[in-house]
């Protein structure tokens, strides 16, 4: 299957100029006068409002043996200590993050021409932390938790859902799922935004 050859690539480019949002000008001399959580929930705010579909994606990426990995997550919480992202443990990204306890995290929204990116150590979140947040996660995504096991080949779609279904079985009879044990948060604490 052909795609668009170099040419073609070179010539996809979009002027930004100045971009100016209800009057006033979008980045200014004291866009950053609140501090960087001020300005990340504001422009993940902003993307919301814009349509962006799942505005607090970021594109996490790690190393380990010299070899980089990124990959989307969903940023889930931003605060003066960081942001946190919640992942399979046993995952590529959370073998990757045992091996090396830094990351970066660029939130892209191509569509405002908008990006954050931040870089610095990552670290588990308590267990406690997972389990509030794994509270408010919908049934669907808990039994999904289960019966995924992240970064590992599958036969096909109908085996993943043959697993689904086990597990949503597993747990008919309960009201509350249990937080899978390989399962938890990260908070990435940056040293530069």
């Amino acid at each position: 299957m052909a795609g668009p050859d170099s040419e073609h690539l070179q010539r996809m480019r979009v002027e930004y100029g100045s971009v100016e949002k209800d009057g006033s000008p979008d980045l200014d001399a004291d866009w950053l006068d609140d501090g960087w959580v001020a300005l990340l929930r504001k422009w993940i705010d902003d993307a919301e409002r814009s349509g962006v579909a799942e505005p607090n994606a970021m594109v996490l990426a790690t190393v380990a043996d010299g070899r980089p990995a990124s990959r989307s997550v969903l940023c889930k919480s931003v605060d003066e200590s960081g942001i946190t992202f919640f992942t399979n443990y046993d995952s590529a990204k959370g073998a990757d993050l045992a091996a090396t306890a830094y990351a970066s995290a660029t939130f892209p929204w191509y569509q405002l021409g908008r990006q954050v990116h931040l870089r610095g150590p990552v670290s588990k979140v308590t267990r406690q932390d997972t389990e509030d947040y794994w509270s408010k996660r919908p049934r669907g995504s808990q039994l999904g938790a289960w019966a995924s096991q992240q970064s590992q080949p599958i036969e096909s779609r109908a085996a993943l859902l043959d697993q689904l279904a086990e597990v949503t079985a597993r747990f008919a009879d309960q009201d509350q799922i249990p937080v899978p044990p390989g399962w938890g948060g990260y908070l990435l604490a940056p040293e530069s935004v």
